[in-house]
């Protein structure tokens, strides 16, 4: 039997003690003691406080205090206005003109045009705090079809993320001290397979981290623009030829399906029936005729004329 040699077992004891430090980074991270404005871009040390007038994460208030996060929510705030209006390309443009003066932008853009039923799809990035003024601003381009918004607060998400990335920078600091003392190629290999797992782990929280931050830094709007006809595109929307094509087809098949039912019971239960009772009657009227009750009749021949 191979016992591990002490430098393996040690590499081994801290990467236990690694995992169960992040399994254990959501329970452990308190919101009022996390200290929000470390900076985890370019902080080897965990915990270590973030250089002074390094804006807070997000970019939300521009502040370093350690509880910006706590008292200022993260919402990640989301929506879509169908607006009708009489010129599509007066309104695109004082929409346009309307988000960039809230200091927006315009993420993602669609326009069909087909004479009377153009209709523009315009994605617009609007800073949380500006979210209402913009949506007030563009409510007066036309008349308002159908509104929809959504907010999700990820404070929590976050801090948690934050206390994850921490914890594991930690473990990458303490691979590298016992890297550095390393001198068998195995154990070189063992520690670098750790890093290089433990460094995986940090960019994928730190990307997770960072899309929170955006999303909850600039809200998301889709607007849609169209003519007076829009009404009529929107109360179209709600009729799909392949819907109708599949419930036509379907009440053909049960149509059918009630034909062939009412064949195959015709054909077993009534069709036997109605033989018994035509062979019982036939039976009957043969009885009865040998009686005497019912008697053929000749016919009767016409008298000659005299």
């Amino acid at each position: 039997m191979i016992r591990p040699s002490r430098f393996q077992a040690r590499i081994g004891a801290l990467a236990l003690v690694a995992l169960l430090v992040v399994a254990c980074g959501s329970s452990a991270a308190d919101p009022r003691l996390s200290t929000v404005g470390d900076s985890i871009e370019g902080n080897g040390a965990a915990g270590a406080p973030a250089a002074s007038g390094a804006p807070a994460l997000g970019g939300g208030n521009g502040s370093n205090s350690p509880t910006a996060l706590r008292d200022d929510a993260r919402i990640i705030r989301t929506g879509s206005v169908t607006i009708q209006v009489t010129d599509l390309d007066a309104a695109l443009r004082s929409a346009r003109d309307t988000v960039s003066a809230v200091d927006g932008y315009i993420g993602a853009s669609r326009l069909a045009n087909n004479g009377d039923q153009s209709v523009a799809s315009i994605s617009y990035r609007i800073p949380v705090d500006r979210w209402d003024e913009a949506l007030d601003a563009l409510r007066k381009l036309g008349k308002v079809l159908d509104e929809q918004t959504d907010a999700v607060e990820v404070t929590g998400q976050i801090i948690d993320l934050e206390a994850r990335i921490r914890n594991l920078r930690a473990s990458e600091t303490a691979l590298q001290k016992i890297a550095a003392t390393a001198t068998r190629i195995a154990d070189v290999l063992e520690v670098e397979r750790r890093l290089s797992e433990v460094r995986g782990q940090i960019e994928q929280l730190d990307a997770q981290r960072a899309d929170l931050v955006d999303r909850a830094a600039y809200a998301t709007l889709t607007v849609t623009f169209g003519l007076q006809v829009v009404a009529v595109t929107e109360a179209a929307k709600g009729w799909d030829p392949a819907t109708e094509v599949d419930l036509a087809s379907g009440t053909l098949i049960n149509v059918l399906q009630a034909l062939t039912t009412a064949g195959i019971w015709f054909a077993i239960v009534w069709v036997p029936i109605l033989l018994g009772l035509g062979l019982i009657s036939a039976a009957v009227v043969f009885v009865l005729r040998r009686v005497g009750v019912l008697e053929r009749r000749a016919p009767v021949e016409p008298t000659p004329a005299a």
